[in-house]
């Protein structure tokens, strides 16, 4: 395997996935469930993240192309969802969750476009298309599991903090974290935004 190829990839997706900012999203649209059902949402999300990002390592490009989709446009819808996320929470709408909208929240936001977004599909994308040979192609692969391992592990014990800040700190967690979402959302669009100017 290409250690210095996983390397690469594994901190370019820690960089856009960025598990330690994750943590307060994921507290914000775990807080209130029981233990049990934010262990699971823990868990849906990683392998929805793992399982969008393994789709477009294999056809990325090709379901782009077939659907005449750009790049800049999955940014912007992607923004486009998570500000309203980031408004619910920002409101207290997502303040009382069923078990549908539990099993929602592991799937979207969280697994796309929060974990999955734009720029960790395009970033697989072009790792596997420049990769070269099986020892680089296991690296891109393994860097992958890898990055989403340490997503799991960053909502999973995330739960820890729950018990420590109670209900009051988790109404304050979602708050900021719907600050910090749309602030996210903002910039995405910007970004799909001004590449359309760019492309144009």
């Amino acid at each position: 395997m290409d250690l210095a190829l996983f390397g690469s990839v594994f901190l370019t997706l820690f960089v856009i996935m960025d598990p330690p900012g994750i943590t307060p999203i994921f507290l914000a649209l775990s807080g209130g469930r029981p233990v049990k059902v934010q262990r699971r949402m823990a868990w849906q999300a990683a392998c929805v993240a793992f399982g969008a990002i393994a789709l477009f390592a294999v056809a990325g490009q090709q379901i782009l192309d077939y659907l005449h989709v750009s790049v800049p446009a999955l940014m912007v819808a992607g923004g486009l969802l998570l500000l309203l996320v980031a408004l619910d929470l920002l409101t207290g709408k997502a303040d009382e969750p069923t078990q549908t909208k539990d099993v929602n929240a592991a799937l979207v936001p969280l697994g796309m476009p929060l974990l999955a977004g734009p720029g960790a599909i395009v970033t697989v994308i072009l790792a596997v298309q420049r990769a070269d040979g099986l020892s680089e192609y296991t690296a891109v692969w393994a860097a992958i599991l890898a990055m989403h391992v340490v997503l799991w592990l960053a909502m999973r014990y995330s739960l820890v903090i729950i018990r420590v800040i109670k209900d009051g700190g988790v109404v304050l967690m979602t708050r900021l974290a719907g600050m910090l979402l749309a602030t996210i959302a903002v910039q995405q669009i910007a970004n799909g935004v001004t590449d359309f100017i760019q492309a144009a």
